[in-house]
Parts: C-alpha cells; sequence; structure tokens
C-alpha cells in the first residue's frame, strides 16, 4: 500500500496539471458513460425477460381454462418454433404418468408444484438443442401441474444486440470524454498557462512591468481564474512601484551623499596636513567636518526612518493628539527660540485619542514645526491649531513665510525635493516625505496648501475615538 501510494504521489508531481485535469474530467464522463450504458443494459434485460415471463404466465392460465379435464399430458412438440409454446400436464403422483414420455424435463419440484407444496418458478433450460423458458404452475382443484416453455434465444440475441449497441455507445462516450476532458482542460487553464507564463518571464528578466492579457468584458462576468489574474496584474502593479520607489531612493540617496561625503573626505585630507594650515584654517576645517558629518548622520537617520513600511505593532497604544502638540510646540520653542509659536486647541478635541505609536506621531509634528520654522521670517508667528470636525480631528500648522508655489504643491512630499526657495536651507529633503508616511501608516491625511494672506498650511487629519 504504502509502495502504491508513493507511485501515485510521483505520477502526480511528474505529471503537469493540465494532463491530471483532462484525465480526472475524462475518467469522470467515462465512468458516467460506463454506467449510464451498464444500467441500460440491465434494465432492457430485465425488461424482456419480464415480458416472457408475462407470456408463459398467460399461456398457462389459457391452457387450464381450455384444458381443464384432460388429465396428465406429455408436450406436443418440442418447442420448435420460436413464437410458439409446447406444454404438458404432470401429476403429483408418478404412478399417474402418461405412457408417452415427457418432452420438458420433470423435477421434484415439478412434483410438489402439482401437490401444492410448493409455489410456481421459473426455469431456464435447454430442449432440443434450443434455449428455451419454462414456467411451472398448478393446475386449479386438481393434483397436477402445467409446465409451459417458450424458447428464448430471440430474447437472448435482442440482449445481446443490446449490449453490443450500449457498448458502441459506451466506447464512443468515452472517446468524446476524453475530447472534451482535454478541450475543458486547454480552455480553463489557459489564464493560468498565461499567469505561469508571466511569472516565469518576470523571474527570467526581473522586470515587473510584464503583464497577464485579460480576456475583454464586463467585471461582473470575471470568473475565479480571471480574478485570479487581475489580482496577480495588480500585485505586479505594486511590486513595480513598489521596484522603481527603491530604485528611485537609492538614486536619490547616492545624489544627496555625494556631494557632503566628497566635503568630508575634502576636510578629513585638509586636516591630516594640519602641520601647514595655521590656527584658524584649523578651526575652520574642523568646524565645517563637524557640521557635515551631522548633516550626513540627519540624513542618513532620515533613510533609516523612511525605509521602515509600517509601524511596529507592539509599540501602537492610545495616544492624545493634544498632548503630542503642547509637547511638541514646547521642543519648537526651545529649538527656535526667535519665533513665536502658538497653539490653540479645541475643548471638544482636547481629550480625544487615537492608536498610534507616540514617538513617530512627535516625529511628524516636530518635522512640520521645523520646516514651518525654517521658512518663517525672523520674530514671524507659527500657528497650530487641534479641532474636531464631524468626529475627525483637524490639525494644522501655518507659516508667514514666502509660502508655497504652484508648481512645488504637487512635489512637496516627495522625498528629497527641494524648492527654488528651500535650496539654500538646511535640510535633507526628506522631512515632509516622511510626515507623508507616517501619517499614512496612522490612517491619517496630511495635505499642503497655500495660506490665506501669504505662507504655508499644512493640514493633518486624524480618525479619533471617543472621549
Amino acid at each position: 500500500m504504502t509502495g502504491t501510494r508513493g507511485l501515485g504521489a510521483r505520477w502526480r508531481r511528474r505529471r503537469p496539471l493540465r494532463a491530471r485535469l483532462a484525465l480526472a474530467a475524462s475518467a469522470a464522463v467515462a465512468l458516467v458513460a460506463i454506467g449510464v450504458c451498464a444500467a441500460a443494459f440491465v434494465l432492457i434485460d430485465y425488461q424482456m425477460t419480464r415480458q416472457l415471463d408475462r407470456n408463459l404466465a398467460l399461456t398457462s392460465t389459457e391452457i387450464m381454462r381450455e384444458r381443464r379435464d384432460w388429465g396428465p399430458t406429455p408436450s406436443d412438440t418440442l418447442c420448435q418454433y420460436p413464437a410458439s409454446s409446447c406444454f404438458q400436464i404432470v401429476p403429483a403422483d408418478p404412478a399417474k404418468d402418461p405412457r408417452k414420455p415427457y418432452g420438458l424435463p420433470v423435477s421434484d419440484a415439478t412434483r410438489q408444484v402439482a401437490a401444492g407444496r410448493r409455489a410456481a418458478f421459473y426455469t431456464e433450460l435447454t430442449v432440443a438443442g434450443q434455449p428455451v423458458r419454462m414456467f411451472t404452475s398448478r393446475v386449479t382443484g386438481k393434483d397436477e401441474a402445467v409446465q409451459v416453455a417458450l424458447r428464448s434465444d430471440s430474447v437472448d440475441r435482442s440482449v445481446e444486440q443490446a449490449a453490443w449497441a450500449l457498448s458502441v455507445v459506451g466506447g464512443a462516450g468515452v472517446l468524446l470524454a476524453a475530447a472534451l476532458g482535454y478541450w475543458v482542460s486547454r480552455t480553463g487553464l489557459a489564464p493560468v498557462a498565461r499567469l505561469t507564463a508571466t511569472a516565469e518571464r518576470i523571474a527570467a528578466t526581473r522586470d515587473a512591468r510584464h503583464r497577464i492579457d485579460l480576456p475583454p468584458g464586463p467585471l461582473a462576468r470575471e470568473d475565479e481564474i480571471t480574478r485570479l489574474a487581475t489580482s496577480f496584474n495588480t500585485m505586479l502593479g505594486e511590486l513595480e512601484q513598489s521596484v522603481t520607489a527603491q530604485r528611485r531612493l537609492v538614486a536619490d540617496a547616492s545624489h544627496e551623499l555625494r556631494t557632503p561625503l566628497t566635503a568630508l573626505r575634502t576636510n578629513a585630507e585638509l586636516l591630516a596636513r594640519a602641520d601647514r594650515l595655521t590656527d584658524a584654517q584649523r578651526d575652520r576645517a574642523s568646524a565645517a567636518l563637524g557640521r557635515q558629518l551631522r548633516e550626513v548622520t540627519t540624513l542618513v537617520n532620515d533613510l533609516i526612518e523612511l525605509a521602515r513600511d509600517e509601524e511596529p505593532q507592539p509599540l501602537v497604544e492610545q495616544v492624545r493628539p493634544a498632548a503630542l502638540l503642547e509637547h511638541a510646540v514646547g521642543a519648537a520653542r526651545e529649538h527656535w527660540p526667535e519665533l513665536a509659536f502658538t497653539t490653540a486647541v479645541d475643548p471638544s478635541a482636547a481629550d480625544r485619542t487615537l492608536p498610534g505609536v507616540p514617538a513617530r506621531l512627535s516625529r511628524l509634528l516636530s518635522n512640520l514645526l521645523d520646516n514651518a520654522a525654517k521658512f518663517s521670517p525672523p520674530g514671524g508667528p507659527v500657528e497650530t491649531e487641534l479641532t474636531l470636525v464631524d468626529g475627525v480631528l483637524d490639525l494644522t500648522v501655518r507659516d508667514h513665510g514666502p509660502g508655497i508655489a504652484e508648481d512645488d504643491l504637487p512635489h512637496v512630499f516627495d522625498r528629497f525635493y527641494r524648492a527654488e526657495a528651500a535650496r539654500a536651507l538646511p535640510g535633507s529633503g526628506l522631512g515632509l516625505a516622511m510626515a507623508r508616511q507616517i501619517a499614512r501608516a496612522h490612517g491619517a491625511e496630511l495635505t499642503a496648501e497655500r495660506a490665506p494672506g501669504g505662507g504655508a498650511l499644512f493640514r493633518l487629519r486624524l480618525p479619533a475615538a471617543a472621549a
């Protein structure tokens, strides 16, 4: 048994899915066809034999009615003709048998029927070289039995012909089942074949731009295979976007790191010849080296933050945005003492909470505040406000700087994007990109717009729980 199962498992592994599906469909249809033919053969045989038995019973009744007083009678014919019956009357007592021998065989069962000790019965036998079917029943009111026989070769021939016809039909059904199984497997698995070919092509070329061709038609009539292909195309689209974003991030990071690394190498080589420098030159090189190290460290940390796709679930807890905003504004006042930070919190929003990572949300708010501070004029205000609108916390950060140009609005959250007005300002160009990523990870929406009267306004919409 173990060897048989092992052979079956190896056969399934070696045969392609199309061959297995075709074989399964063909076997199922063939079994149905063979079963129907077998049932038809049994039914035909039963009905023809039953009709022959009816004829025998009817003939026996007529003989008993017409020849009631004949007494024991041997058979007057040997069933030589297919349509004519032969009969004989047999007494229960063998001593009363006629002198002429019986043409049909007489057994103990026949004597028992004549004596009334046994019910009537049918028998198949051969008489004078011909197959016959005989019916033995008791003559009413007498200790005699009447035996009626009819040739059954016509019935046997009809049943045999039906068997041959049904065999031909069954064979044709098996061949048709094989053809249909092959057609079903090719038609049904065609999308799977295309999906497999696409996957193999992507694995060979590492190009996620390939797609599976979908059949035309409305979406409501899609089957499971088409939905699988659609999902696979969607997955390929997401993979392509991810790969493109990864390549762009690596290219942008390489570009952004090239300048500070070059400056670091220059200053390091300069300090290596410190004995040739004056004290002022040595101090300037050391200060530049420290500043460039801080810039590279900040850039690398920002890249690490952007590489995190999801928030770690164990760190998620219920946080109050109002408290986080107050803490972030306090830290911004210490970092930018020359600016005036103002905060307005709606009382209805003060106690609202949401699930999130406090450190990540604090980083989001500090990035927004640092961005507003960089573009604010000296002594200018940076205004923050938290309100509750239709169950959604609306947090805004506004500065009174030059604002965002119309052409820059669609790109302010892109990685490494620096507007013309920001080229001379410190920063890596990753702060707003990181802020949007943190917002999306928390199910929030972060947008930028031009504030009325000048300046930029960033709006963060957070889903809030009950107070």
